[in-house]
């Protein structure tokens, strides 16, 4: 009898040492695959300021050109897996937004303004949108 309650907690203590490994196997698969997802995370961090620089501009000169060249800049961020925020006259979203001013409107609570687009990678936040809320 002694040999058998011997076996079988040797048995659930193989078990439990083999569940840990396949967990530690999976966290590490599952780091891995992250690590390589956002590898370029900070590149696109800085193309996102040249991005933002280039929609100014667009916004002050009417040129053809300017804007096919910003169109196709955006194509090739999003097929790397980078989308904007939408915001705009969206409720505030605390995880999404960052509040940096209350206005007067009828429309409290939701973004009356957005100062500054806020961008996912692969669907992580990677820059929360700067907006103005209304309130009354």
């Amino acid at each position: 009898m002694a040999k058998r309650n011997e076996i079988e907690e040797l048995t659930n203590h193989w078990k439990r040492a083999l569940a840990d490994y396949q967990n530690l196997e999976k966290r590490y698969a599952r780091e891995k695959a992250d690590f390589v997802a956002y590898a370029g995370s900070n590149l696109i961090l800085k193309l996102m300021t040249v991005l933002d620089h280039l929609e100014k501009v667009k916004s002050y000169l009417k040129d053809e050109g300017l804007e096919i060249a910003l169109r196709e800049f955006k194509r090739v961020l999003e097929e790397e897996g980078l989308r904007e925020i939408e915001a705009a006259g969206k409720d505030f979203d605390p995880l999404l937004m960052e509040a940096v001013e209350a206005v007067r409107s009828d429309k409290v609570g939701k973004v009356v303004e957005e100062v500054t687009k806020g961008y996912q990678l692969k669907g992580k936040v990677i820059r929360v949108a700067k907006v103005k809320i209304g309130r009354k």
